[in-house]
C-alpha cells in the first residue's frame, strides 16, 4: 500500500466458493500490483474452506463471512442460461460494510491493468453501461456508498419485486432505476469495466482506446481459472477451444502471470493445495473433460499444435503404445 493510504474507503468483492476464489486471489493482487491507495474488502460465503479464506487474507485486508442469498427465479435465470448467477443476490450484502465511506465494488473475475483509485470520487451509483442493453449498467463494477438503510430498502425491493434477469444486475439496475437518465456524471468509461471476450467487437476501438483500458471483466460462463495453460510456451487455451477475439489471449496471458508470480507461491507455502484445486493440478474429472475438448477440436480441424498436440507429444504417446505402456495422457498441465 502507499503511503497516502485511505482507510474509510475500499475495494471490495464477493466469494461465493473456492473456485471463483481463484478469481479473487489474482484479483487481489492485481490491486496491489497498480499501488492502490485503499483497503481491499472481500465477502465470503461459508462455502469458502477455512484453507483458501486464510490463502485469501495474504492480499485482502478485511474479510467477512456472510450469509448467501439467493433469488431462486429459475426461470429468468434460464433466460441467461446462466442458474449459477441466483447466488449473486449476495453481493448486495455489501453495502453493510459501514466502515467505510465510500467503496468500488469489483466482481471476482474482474481484472485491475491500472490504478483507478479515482473512482472514488464518483459518487453512488457510478458504473459502466452494460453492452448488451447500454441503458442498463453492468453490475460487475460499481461505485457506492455502505448504508444499513440502503441494504435493508434493497433486501425488501428484492422481497417485493425480485430480478428481471435473476441476478444482481437486474435487481440493481431496478433498484437504481434513475440511472440511465438522471446524472450523466454516474456514467463510467467503458475502460473501467472492459468486456475481455469475443461479444466485445468494436475491434477499431481497442485499437485506439486499449491502452487507457483500467479493469478488465471476463464476462461469460469460462473463466479465466477454467482455461488451459502452458507452462512450456506461457500460451493460455480456452477449454472449448473457441476463439476470442485477439486482444482477449494478452489479458488472459496477464491474469496466469500474476496467477503464477503471486498466487502459486504462496498457496505452496501454506500446503492448501489440495484444497483450494489450485489450477495447474489435475483431477480425474479435468482430464475427462479436457480429453473431450482436444477430440473435438481434432474432430473440427483445430488440434493444439503449439501445446498438448504438438509433434513430439505426439511421437511419445505412440512410442507409449508401442511399448505397451500405461502413462497418463496428459503432457502439459490441465487445469480447472
Amino acid at each position: 500500500m502507499g503511503e497516502n493510504q485511505v482507510d474509510d474507503e475500499a475495494f471490495v468483492s464477493l466469494v461465493t466458493n473456492d473456485n471463483y476464489a481463484n478469481g479473487a486471489l489474482v484479483l487481489g493482487y492485481s490491486l496491489r500490483r497498480v499501488n492502490t491507495t485503499r483497503k481491499l474488502a472481500l465477502l465470503v460465503t461459508n462455502q469458502v474452506t477455512a484453507p483458501v479464506r486464510q490463502l485469501l487474507s495474504r492480499v485482502w485486508d478485511y474479510i467477512e463471512t456472510v450469509d448467501p442469498l439467493d433469488s431462486g427465479d429459475d426461470a429468468n435465470l434460464a433466460l441467461l442460461t446462466r442458474p449459477e448467477l441466483g447466488i449473486t443476490f449476495t453481493k448486495i450484502r455489501c453495502w453493510n460494510l459501514t466502515q467505510y465511506s465510500k467503496c468500488v465494488f469489483l466482481d471476482a473475475d474482474t481484472l485491475v491493468l491500472q490504478n483507478c483509485d479515482e473512482l472514488f470520487d464518483r459518487r453512488e451509483l457510478s458504473a459502466v453501461p452494460d453492452i448488451g442493453w447500454p441503458d442498463c449498467f453492468n453490475s460487475g463494477v460499481f461505485v457506492f456508498e455502505p448504508s444499513r438503510s440502503t441494504y435493508e430498502a434493497l433486501l425488501q425491493y428484492a422481497i417485493d419485486h425480485g430480478s428481471f434477469d435473476g441476478g444482481d444486475q437486474g435487481l440493481l439496475n431496478s433498484f437504481f432505476s434513475n440511472w440511465a437518465t438522471q446524472d450523466i456524471s454516474t456514467h463510467l468509461s467503458f475502460i473501467y469495466n472492459m468486456n475481455s471476450n469475443a461479444s466485445y467487437t468494436y475491434a477499431p476501438a481497442h485499437k485506439r482506446f486499449g491502452q487507457d483500458v483500467k479493469i478488465v471483466h471476463f464476462i461469460g460462463p469460462v473463466k479465466p481459472w477454467q482455461c488451459n495453460y502452458s507452462n512450456e510456451t506461457g500460451n493460455v487455451y480456452m477449454p472449448s477451444y473457441s476463439s476470442g477475439p485477439a486482444h482477449e489471449s494478452s489479458y488472459l496471458r496477464l491474469w496466469w502471470d500474476i496467477y503464477i508470480t503471486f498466487v502459486l507461491p504462496n498457496s505452496i507455502i501454506h500446503q492448501v493445495i489440495d484444497q483450494l484445486n489450485l489450477l495447474h493440478l489435475q483431477t480425474e474429472d479435468t482430464n475427462e473433460r479436457n480429453f473431450v475438448d482436444a477430440k473435438t477440436a481434432w474432430e473440427n480441424g483445430c488440434p493444439d499444435y503449439t501445446g498438448r498436440d504438438r509433434f513430439e507429444n505426439i511421437q511419445v504417446k505412440l512410442d507409449e503404445a508401442v511399448q505397451g505402456q500405461n502413462r497418463d495422457a496428459e503432457d502439459v498441465p490441465v487445469l480447472v
